[in-house]
């Protein structure tokens, strides 16, 4: 073997070794785990503010009891119009599900008349006020909740005696209650930022029958004086509301799950 022989295989021999520890000196490349996904819960826990505005209609039925007719029932009308208002309350999430209470205050403006089957009056209702103090159970799909309410309600009502042909327009006799009642509702409520929610509520108020005593205005002075007893009705008020709402909801942010 030649030394030219020799010499080419002793390079050979000494690349292959050198690539070999430099391979070997080379760390192992390190794994990095993807990060995980991260989805975004609504938290519907915290306290709230908002306002609301929508219609209402109310039953009332008026039966005479003590008057010019006793005994008389002088038949029914529906009371509608607008109502506005606010409401503030706090809730807390556990799971799914949503607990809270509620207080709520609104303006209204529901009236409505008959035609009394004693001759020459119609009766006129109005509430022109009404609150709510309610406890909610819910359940929630991340930023949407279904719930239900219920517990007390109160409304503030106008009572009028309305002249009929001869005395139209003319205010006969008069009264104005505060009563209390209960009411049962269902809302849906819809998170549509971290503090924000929009929702759509219907509530029916249970506020029985009451003694009502009306009190003459002086249209037949001076057989009947103003402030002069008129009459004693016993009536009957249901009410319906729907109503749309927004809420601002304090703290309570967005909670990340893994």
């Amino acid at each position: 073997m030649n030394w030219k022989m020799i010499f080419a295989l002793g390079a050979v021999s000494l690349t292959a070794v050198a690539t070999q520890a430099n391979a070997a000196d080379l760390a192992a490349r390190p794994y990095t785990k993807a990060p995980p996904m991260i989805a975004a819960v609504y938290n519907w826990s915290g306290f709230y503010i908002g306002a609301n505005g929508g219609y209402g209609t109310s039953r009332d039925c008026w039966n005479q009891t003590a008057g010019f007719a006793p005994g008389v029932n002088e038949g029914c009308h529906d009371a509608t119009g607008a109502v506005a208002g606010g409401q503030i309350g706090y809730r807390w999430q556990s799971s799914a599900f949503v607990f809270g209470l509620e207080a709520q205050g609104d303006w209204a403006d529901l009236s409505g008349r008959n035609t009394s089957t004693v001759f020459g009056v119609a009766n006129r209702t109005h509430i022109d006020a009404f609150g709510l103090f309610t406890g909610q159970v819910g359940y929630a799909w991340n930023n949407a909740l279904l719930y239900v309410k219920g517990g007390a309600a109160v409304t503030s009502n106008q009572y009028r005696g309305i002249g009929t042909g001869g005395l139209a327009g003319a205010e006969f006799d008069r009264a104005n209650d505060t009563r209390w009642g209960g009411t049962v509702g269902v809302g849906f409520e819809y998170g549509f930022a971290q503090n924000w929610s929009v929702g759509l509520e219907y509530d029916h108020l249970f506020m029985g029958r009451h003694d009502v005593t009306l009190t003459a205005n002086g249209v037949l002075a001076p057989a009947v004086p103003a402030g002069a007893f008129s009459r004693t009705d016993s009536i009957r008020q249901d009410v319906d509301l729907i109503t749309a709402r927004i809420n601002y909801r304090f703290g309570g942010p967005v909670i990340a799950k893994y």
